[in-house]
């Protein structure tokens, strides 16, 4: 079964500011190893420059069955767009001095497959142990019993929390958002 995963249905449901965010601001990244979807092990807390990281709760596989009732789920679905949204925009992110990485709790041979798939120029992170999720107290969701992080995209600068975006409606602006938000900062 081939499905669109690219294009978001105009009914989805708006995700609200649950507070789920707040403490995040001025927050330090922990030292916390993840894998990429290059097999190697990434420290965020490690980097001297400007990030960009958006977590995801999964993305979708175009040979898989629909996910029933995941379009009702405020915020759940459009990790493809704002994947894709950010691939789009990565030269100029990279222009911006930043770099981007994806995070996500789904399993690393779907986000390796996806990776591919979707031509990304940055890596895709696994958290599927909840370790950086857990360590900055993210909001998570369930669906069919497995565990899933919210959308939110934070930027930060040598491993302080500088902007966080929460929610993000609809995820195939964030990237745009983003990069408004961080030319904003040079001026």
């Amino acid at each position: 079964m081939i499905k669109d995963l690219h294009t978001l249905p105009a009914n989805l449901p708006v995700p609200l500011d649950d507070g789920a965010c707040d403490h995040l601001l001025g927050s330090v990244l922990p030292a916390v190893s993840l894998i990429s979807t290059a097999g190697k092990t990434v420290d965020l807390s490690a980097y001297a420059g400007t990030l960009v990281i958006y977590f995801y709760p999964m993305l979708g596989r175009p040979d898989s069955s629909p996910l029933i009732g995941w379009n009702d789920i405020p915020g759940a679905r459009g990790c493809t767009p704002q994947t894709c949204a950010f691939r789009d925009s990565y030269a100029e992110l990279k222009q911006l001095g930043v770099e981007v990485f994806g995070v996500s709790a789904q399993r690393l041979e779907d986000q390796q497959e996806a990776h591919a798939r979707l031509h990304l120029p940055f890596a895709l992170l696994n958290d599927g142990q909840f370790t950086l999720t857990n360590a900055l107290k993210l909001p998570t969701f369930e669906y069919v019993g497995t565990c899933l992080i919210k959308r939110l995209t934070i930027i930060a600068t040598r491993g302080l929390i500088q902007k966080v975006f929460y929610p993000v409606f609809p995820p195939n602006n964030n990237s745009r958002e983003v990069i408004a938000w961080l030319t904003a900062q040079q001026v």
